[in-house]
């Protein structure tokens, strides 16, 4: 198996639809019009010598390698900057460029260590290899004059040589064997948008330097690795190559951590895995990365990873590793002895939104065709059904509108409930780089995230809402746009209800929605979110882009449908550069609520109740279903505690860190007979557990992941699981001990079933996905390709329908007691409740959690920077570190939750979105005190 080949073709591709025809070496070449004459020659397999050159990035005509002859011009133009033009005559090989070229390359390899044999960049060296293609064997020039490579120079200590900079835990700095060809520093500009290198001194001391010459840790770099895989040389190098060796296979699979589902080649030496390379070919990330995908894969093989099955009668006791037929034949017994003992619906299972649409495709077939009954859940339901119930009532189907593309095309981006540059950085950067090309931007947002002002990129507008008046600022903002006139009249009678949206339109233009009378409970001011409303609706492509500051919310169901209103009243929906886009935060939300995860919906969201849908699946699965709703997660830790469930089967979750109200989820494990986790790691929930079922990564497995715009990727299995199984294996063999005839041989035909049962994905098998890539669903007879933008000639439902978004105050409220409001979020190296990524090295970045809290409030408490403070709810408290930091506004105190110990859950409430039981994450009224300096555990 080679390595996955990819082309350079060294400078972006032209969009334009008209064509040029010109003559390279003798060949004529149709191109479109902008072309570079370097990428011309490429696509038609015509290799120019490059250096400075690369396609991820605009020409910038420094390395002088690429040069051409074009007939009836003077001189020798950089291909890379030069566009192509009709009828040119070009030529890239004679007898002067040949000269010129050497010349060049004797230059940069004078001021270049000549160690290719120990190198780690030997065979993958773009230096090395212009040197054979230009045919330079010899170089006049020695080092005995100024140099970057001797650190002595003629005995003496030379200031022009610089040490390696191994700061970074991923990639190392050779500054001695830097070309100066700006690519890092261009990758970082224009791909990451991050601007943290530059080009320090002139001339001869030219250098790249992170930042006011720091090191790479101590500057801004977020090590995305965009500079390390534009460096053609050895001087930004991952220390993985360093250490293994150069791969000599690679496998196409999709990333494990948010849901941006970005492409990766898996760079491999036999089962060792070297390095991950964003694929340029991937759809969602189109060759860009993270610190996460691209680095933070240890855990994989981290020491702490469980591989075999584990039992134990009581929670108190020791474990016992045990075979896996043992293993699966205890978890039967006991799951049917406590049927028997408590009746059927007494057990259920929780599926994951990190393994693959496979896998929790056969979790909840488990349990409705084995347990028989629909105890099934998801984490997705606790981050995203108010996205799942609001764009279903408004839209009439459930998931985002656009592709990730999209976003290269809007004129006005509302973000609002999320941190795209923290939690979806991929994303983030393409947003930046409209954002840089001349978009606007409004954040609505309670605290100050980068967005707002970073390097190159300014919101217009920022409305710090007090957490929990989403609603009313939306609803505001519609009143600015109905009452001045600047709603899609025409868009609106053709496709939508009419009368709908003249009931909408009268609501939100009461006088008790203007921004002058919300402003007081919203805290935002009246002129800002007019001005905000008005952009928006005037600017042109207006897109909304939402988190889970949006849903996590007693009215995230109202809020989705709030902004579903803002989009159809301004006509922003069906076409390029526009719509409603929910962000997911795990790989497989969008996935594992497709398959079926929710107690009330089987897969594709056809309820249970519905005849003709079981029909689909009893026929197919040779049962019968139970046509009543089962219950939800919490519903599942009541029953618990009265008696009624004792059996539980979690699949990839840790309910313990990331549900609400610890002391309610904790109560409710320990009343459980028999709690089953599958998992990679001796996770919080596992403390309650009587079975430990080891799971695999994304490394060891072939499935399919559904990201945030609807996109189904592959995953394919790049090593063998070092646990034996693959995760749907597990659950197969858990399934066959209870009793049912599976007998899938490959993941593949788990799909084949999805697609038959499934209508939005009647078309999609692996066959078809290795063929074009990745698709959007739905994807079936209406739509063979895919579906990139939904809603572009209708809705799904029909005609798109205005909701009344009645603003309902939490329940929620601060007083004397707990005057402040915490609100929680994430943080760019860490993913989730952070066991996967506290087990890598990303933990250099982001030690503990920390509680940010404004000047002001900590002045008021005595509190100074990194100080121990008790945070402190109606449901609990814990202990950490605060961050003075005007990031937040008074009043509003905000931390991650990625560590154990922080216990941030301890803290939240069980209050809940009133349509979909999301929990209320994001508004938990809290008191903060000054702590003696000693880490407490954190206690209910």
């Amino acid at each position: 198996m080679p390595l996955v080949p990819e082309i350079d073709f060294g400078t972006p591709a032209s969009r334009s639809e008209k064509m040029v025809t010109l003559t390279i070496d003798g060949n004529e070449i149709s191109v479109p019009e902008g072309t570079s004459i370097m990428r011309a020659s490429m696509e038609a397999g015509i290799q120019v010598p490059k250096l400075c050159a690369t396609d991820m990035v605009d020409a910038f005509g420094s390395c002088r390698l690429c040069l051409v002859e074009i007939e009836g011009r003077n001189g020798t133009p950089a291909s890379c900057t030069t566009p192509v033009a009709p009828g040119l005559v070009v030529h890239t090989q004679t007898s002067r460029l040949k000269q010129i070229r050497k010349g060049v390359m004797e230059l940069y390899i004078s001021d270049h260590p000549l160690d290719c044999l120990t190198c780690a960049a030997n065979g993958d060296c773009e230096l090395q290899d212009m040197a054979g293609a230009v045919g330079l064997r010899d170089v006049r020039y020695g080092y005995e004059g100024d140099n970057h490579v001797m650190a002595r120079n003629n005995g003496e200590a030379n200031a022009r040589w610089m040490p390696k900079d191994e700061s970074n835990p991923y990639f190392t700095y050779d500054p001695s064997k830097c070309i100066v060809c700006s690519r890092c520093v261009r990758a970082c500009e224009e791909v990451q948008g991050t601007f943290a290198l530059t080009i320090e001194g002139r001339g001869f001391d030219s250098r790249v330097s992170p930042g006011m010459h720091e090191h790479f840790l101590d500057s801004e770099c977020v090590s995305c690795g965009a500079c390390v895989q534009a460096c053609p040389t050895a001087t930004l190098t991952e220390k993985s190559v360093i250490e293994i060796g150069q791969p000599e296979h690679s496998v196409v699979t999709t990333c494990a951590y948010c849901g941006v589902g970005c492409s990766f080649k898996a760079e491999m030496r036999g089962e060792e895995l070297v390095r991950m390379v964003p694929w340029k070919d991937g759809q969602a990330n189109r060759g860009h990365s993270c610190v996460k995908g691209r680095f933070a894969y240890g855990y994989s093989t981290h020491r702490e990873r469980i591989l075999n099955p584990m039992i134990r009668e009581k929670i108190s006791d020791p474990w016992r590793e045990v075979t896996w037929e043992e293993a699966y034949a205890h978890v039967a017994a006991e799951f049917r002895r406590i049927q028997y003992q408590y009746g059927r619906d007494s057990i259920g299972g929780i599926t994951s939104s990190r393994c693959t649409n496979e896998e929790t495709y056969l979790v909840q077939k488990l349990i409705r065709a084995g347990f028989g009954n629909n105890n099934v859940d998801t984490c997705a339901r606790v981050c995203h059904s108010p996205t799942g119930y609001g764009l279903g009532q408004a839209f009439g189907t459930s998931a985002g509108t656009q592709d990730f593309d999209s976003v290269e095309h809007t004129d006005v981006v509302i973000i609002i409930g999320a941190n795209p540059t923290d939690a979806h950085p991929v994303f983030g950067s393409r947003l930046k780089k409209r954002l840089r090309q001349g978009a606007k931007l409004i954040v609505v947002d309670p605290r100050r995230i980068d967005l707002v002002s970073s390097p190159h990129v300014k919101a217009s507008y920022h409305l710090p809402l007090r957490p929990g008046t989403n609603v009313a600022v939306v609803t505001a903002l519609a009143h600015v746009i109905v009452t001045e006139g600047l709603f899609d009249e025409r868009f609106i009678r053709e496709r939508c209800d009419w009368s709908e949206f003249e009931d909408w339109a009268a609501f939100v233009a009461e006088p008790r929605h203007s921004p002058e009378e919300t402003e007081a409970l919203t805290g935002v001011p009246a002129e800002t979110l007019r001005g905000a409303a008005r952009l928006f609706a005037t600017g042109g492509n207006g897109s909304i882009y939402y988190g889970l500051g949006v849903t996590e919310h007693s009215q995230g169901s109202t809020t989705v449908m709030a902004i579903a209103n803002l989009a159809m009243a301004t006509g922003n929906i069906g076409r390029e550069g526009v719509g409603v886009n929910p962000l997911r935060g795990q790989n497989n939300v969008q996935g594992s609520c497709d398959m079926g995860s929710f107690p009330h919906e089987l897969p594709g969201y056809r309820h249970i109740s519905d005849d003709a849908t079981r029909d689909v699946f009893e026929k197919m699965w040779g049962v019968k279903l139970n046509n009543e709703p089962g219950l939800r997660i919490n519903n599942m830790l009541d029953a618990a505690v009265e008696g009624t469930f004792m059996g539980l089967y979690i699949q990839g979750e840790d309910i313990l860190q990331s549900d609400p109200d610890t002391r309610h989820v904790s109560t409710g494990l320990a009343a459980m007979e028999c709690v089953v986790v599958q998992d990679l790691f001796l996770n919080e929930t596992a403390n309650y557990a009587h079975v430990f079922l080891p799971g695999s990564t994304f490394l060891e497995k072939d499935g399919t992941f559904t990201n945030a715009e609807r996109r189904i990727n592959r995953v394919r299995r790049v090593m063998t699981p070092k646990n034996g199984y693959a995760d749907w294996e597990v659950t197969q063999n858990l399934a066959k001990a209870m009793g049912l005839d599976w007998n899938y041989t490959h993941p593949s035909e788990i799909m084949d079933e999805i697609a038959a049962t499934t209508p939005s994905f009647a078309l999609v098998s692996y066959d078809y996905l290795d063929k074009i890539g990745s698709v959007q669903w739905p994807c079936n007879e209406q739509h063979p390709l895919g579906s990139p933008i939904m809603h572009t000639d209708g809705f799904v439902r029909g005609k798109g329908k205005f909701i009344r978004t009645e603003y309902v105050a939490t329940d929620e409220k601060t007083g004397p007691r707990f005057p402040l409001l915490l609100t929680t979020g994430r943080i760019l190296s860490q993913y989730n409740v952070g066991a996967q990524t506290r087990r890598t090295d990303n933990v250099v970045w982001h030690e503990e959690d920390r509680l940010e809290i404004h000047p002001h409030d900590a002045d008021n408490r005595g509190i100074r920077d990194g100080d121990w403070v008790r945070l402190t709810s109606r449901a609990g408290e814990t202990t950490l570190r605060a961050l003075i930091t005007d990031r937040v506004a008074t009043g509003v105190v905000y931390t991650t939750f990625h560590h154990p110990g922080t216990q941030a859950n301890v803290i939240t409430t069980d209050f809940s979105d009133w349509a979909t039981n999301c929990p209320e994450y994001k508004v938990t009224a809290v008191q903060i005190a000054f702590q003696r300096p000693v880490r407490l555990a954190g206690r209910i």
